[in-house]
């Protein structure tokens, strides 16, 4: 494996998504796993291609729910009962009817946030400098009319020049070495 620090990987551009599904279905059979696929919109089919699992974010989404939700009551639960106790009409200190709209509040608050900054660490970001912006084409066409395939230098199988010859086996355009900053 050759391994330089300044490599980020190789990216290769095709001119439909069809090209790049079935480039990404000859990279993963060819034994890659660190690979990522860039487009200008989503493209059906593409995250079952590149292998991609489940997302945890649904779950994170669930427990901020449960912490937002169970906070609330209990911070009012506290309030009520335990720090400022008040007899009023002589109801009961734990009067969780009342509780009910900030709890429900509370929830929706925990969950989210959650979901917003869960998925922005599953996600990494943010990541204000991406080394792929490094490739002049990229930059240029990633965002309205090219499709990109990277093959990452941490793939354990990686080896620069045998990656750049298996993307243009797979009839890339243009692949470019990614230098990483």
């Amino acid at each position: 494996m050759e391994h330089r620090s300044h490599v980020y990987g190789v990216v290769a551009e095709f001119k439909t998504e069809h090209e790049l599904l079935h480039a990404v279905e000859k990279t993963r059979e060819a034994g890659y796993r660190r690979i990522e696929a860039y487009t200008p919109f989503p493209v059906e089919g593409l995250s079952e291609a590149l292998g991609l699992r489940r997302n945890n974010v649904p779950l994170i989404t669930l427990i901020g729910g449960l912490v937002g939700g169970l906070g609330g009551f209990f911070l009012q639960y506290w309030a009520s009962a335990i720090a400022y106790p008040m007899n009023i009409g002589g109801r009961p200190l734990n009067s969780w009817p009342a509780f009910i709209p900030v709890t429900f509040e509370m929830t929706v608050l925990g969950a989210s946030l959650a979901a917003v900054f869960g998925m922005l660490a599953l996600n990494r970001l943010p990541q204000p400098h991406h080394p792929l912006f490094n490739v002049h084409r990229f930059a240029k066409h990633v965002t309205s009319d090219r499709f990109f395939l990277c093959i990452e230098a941490r793939d354990p199988k990686f080896h620069i020049s045998e990656a750049a010859r298996f993307l243009q086996s797979v009839h890339a355009r243009h692949v470019s070495e990614v230098q990483d900053d």
